[in-house]
């Protein structure tokens, strides 16, 4: 992870930790058939920010060491997930984590593959992962033109992202399905870090239902939107007011996710 990708969310936790999606309770489910997952296995979460993909596995009754470099994503992840016993908070990178080499039997990354150095983060995996562990990547991936107000979302953050286009993590996205169509060469290197093991996908439906503040503050979360400082942040809230109020379905949208699960061992 470079210095300046640890950093982006520093001034967007609250508005991260309130409006992000957090991950079904299937994800847990397929990877306990998929895998073999159980409670007393011990899991990394890489970039465990405000701990949505770290609560998962809590609640499955895993110990969960959670690695995030930015101090307040990582404070915003300890005070979220302070009653859970089995939760352990490392300040730590993806290419230097601190754990102890065979340490874990699962390393997560739940919306922070694509800030990966996957080289580095690749050598670290294998060292602090057990023989047999499993790598599980996960999305939630938002739908970009499955109904009109996500059309006009996605414009929207065309129109006005910062470097949305540059840093979206589409362009690292796995298709590992023997019909997919790789033809992104970020893509491609996503698929080349598990070396040629073999890997399993999943999708699950995810949906968030928001009124104009929650779209707002869904907005907002984002790293690739102008702050408040910007000259543009005003003309973007006004368009999203245009977008909301005519898309509105007595009172609220509905923000479509793709949740994607990939699981492989390294």
């Amino acid at each position: 992870m470079s210095a300046r990708s640890t950093e982006r969310f520093s001034s967007r936790v609250e508005a991260y930790l309130k409006y992000r999606p957090h991950y079904p309770s299937a994800v847990i489910e397929t990877l306990r058939e998929a895998t073999g997952l159980a409670s007393n296995h011990i899991v990394a979460d890489i970039g465990s920010g405000t701990g949505f993909s770290a609560e998962l596995f809590l609640a499955n009754g895993n110990l969960v060491y959670g690695v995030e470099p930015n101090a307040p994503m990582r404070q915003a992840g300890e005070r979220y997930l302070a009653t859970w016993k089995n939760f352990r908070s490392i300040d730590g990178t993806a290419e230097a984590t601190t754990l102890a080499d065979r340490s874990v039997d699962y390393v997560v990354a739940g919306q922070a593959f694509h800030w990966f150095n996957l080289d580095e983060a690749h050598r670290e995996f294998k060292r602090i992962l057990r023989p047999r562990g499993w790598m599980i990547i996960l999305w939630n991936d938002r739908q970009t033109d499955s109904t009109p107000f996500l059309k006009e979302y996605e414009k929207l953050l065309l129109d006005f992202g910062t470097d949305y286009v540059l840093v979206n993590h589409r362009n690292f996205e796995l298709r590992s399905s023997p019909d997919s169509n790789i033809t992104n060469s970020n893509a491609r290197r996503t698929q080349d870090f598990f070396h040629g093991s073999k890997i399993h996908e999943f999708h699950f439906e995810n949906i968030q239902c928001f009124d104009y503040e929650g779209v707002k503050g869904r907005l907002l979360s984002s790293s690739y939107v102008p702050d408040a400082s910007d000259p543009n942040h005003d003309a973007m809230l006004a368009r999203l007011k245009e977008i909301f109020d005519r898309h509105a379905d007595r009172g609220n949208v509905e923000m479509r996710y793709t949740t994607l699960l990939y699981a492989g061992q390294l």
